[in-house]
C-alpha cells in the first residue's frame, strides 16, 4: 500500500483549528433541488455549523424565469448582511449564469464565479479567489508537506473550475506543469514521467497501473458513480494505491477539504469586505 495515504478529514480539521473564532455569513444560491446539490449543501451546513458561521439557502422554483432569476440574484448581491455567495451550478438549461457571474461582488465571490477573480488567479493577483476545489488540492499538498517547487506535475483535466487555475496555483509554487485531456497523446507515458499527478478529467478509473510509479504522488479530484452505483474517482485505487508513493482516496479526499477551503474563502471576503 502507498506509504502516504492523503486524508481529507485530517486536512479539514487542520483548516477548521486555523478558523475558531471567527465568524462570517454566507448566502446558498439554488434553482431546484438536485441531489448532488444537497449533498454539498448538507455538508457545508455541518461544517459551518461547527465552526458557527451563519448559512442562508436560497431556493429559487426549478421553473423561474431568468429575468426573476437576475433579480433575486441581485438583490442577494446587494444585500450587506453577507460576507460571500456561493451560487450552485450547472443551472436548469433554460437558465444562463452569465449575469450573475458579471456582477457578482468579486469579494463576495468565494468559488470564484466573477470574471475578474479569474483573470486574477492568472495574473497571480493575492486577494483573488481561486475555486475551492483548486484551493483544497494545494492545501492537501501542503499539509501532507508536498512541496511542488521544481516538481514535474500533469493535471488530467484543463476545466476552468479546476485545471487550469490549479495549473496556475501550482505554478506560482515553481511546479513545472502539464495540462493534458482526453486529446492528449499517450497520456499514460505522460503521466508515468511526473512526479505527482493531479486525476480531474471526471472519467471514471481512467489512471490504471501503467501510468504510475513507485514514486508517484495521486491527487484523485474525480466523482463518478461506478458500474455498481459506489463513488469512486478518476484513479482505479485498488490497483493504484499498492504501487505509489502517495495517494488521497475518494471518497474521503479532496471532497472532504472543500467545504473547508470554502469556509476560509469566507473568511478571507468578510476580513476584505472589511
Amino acid at each position: 500500500m502507498a506509504e502516504i495515504i492523503m486524508k481529507g478529514s485530517e486536512v479539514a480539521a487542520s483548516i477548521q483549528d486555523s478558523l475558531t473564532g471567527k465568524f462570517a455569513n454566507l448566502e446558498i444560491v439554488k434553482v431546484g433541488a438536485r441531489p448532488d446539490d444537497l449533498s454539498y449543501q448538507r455538508g457545508i451546513i455541518k461544517r459551518f455549523a461547527a465552526l458557527g458561521f451563519g448559512v442562508n439557502i436560497h431556493e429559487l422554483p426549478e421553473n423561474i424565469s431568468q429575468s426573476d432569476f437576475d433579480s433575486e440574484f441581485e438583490r442577494i448581491n446587494k444585500d450587506s448582511s453577507n460576507q460571500g455567495i456561493l451560487l450552485f451550478r450547472p443551472l436548469p438549461s433554460h437558465l444562463s449564469d452569465e449575469k450573475a457571474c458579471k456582477i457578482i461582488n468579486p469579494f463576495k465571490d468565494i468559488d470564484c464565479m466573477s470574471p475578474i477573480n479569474l483573470a486574477g488567479v492568472f495574473a497571480g493577483v493575492k486577494n483573488s479567489f481561486a475555486p475551492c476545489t483548486a484551493l483544497a488540492v494545494m492545501e492537501m499538498l501542503n499539509y501532507y508537506k508536498i512541496s511542488l517547487l521544481g516538481q514535474n506535475v500533469v493535471i488530467v483535466g484543463r476545466s476552468l473550475v479546476l485545471g487550469r487555475p490549479l495549473s496556475m496555483l501550482m505554478l506560482s509554487e515553481n511546479a513545472t506543469v502539464t495540462i493534458c485531456h482526453s486529446k492528449t497523446k499517450n497520456l499514460a507515458e505522460i503521466c508515468k514521467r511526473a512526479d505527482i499527478i493531479i486525476a480531474a478529467a471526471g472519467h471514471a478509473g481512467l489512471i490504471t497501473p501503467e501510468f504510475v510509479n513507485d514514486k508517484s504522488i495521486i491527487v484523485d479530484v474525480g466523482i463518478n458513480l461506478s458500474s455498481e452505483g459506489k463513488i469512486c474517482g478518476d484513479v482505479d485505487y485498488e490497483r493504484v494505491a499498492p504501487i505509489v508513493h502517495a495517494i488521497s482516496p475518494v471518497p474521503g479526499g479532496v471532497g472532504a477539504v472543500t467545504t473547508s477551503v470554502l469556509a476560509k474563502n469566507l473568511v478571507k471576503a468578510a476580513i476584505l469586505q472589511a
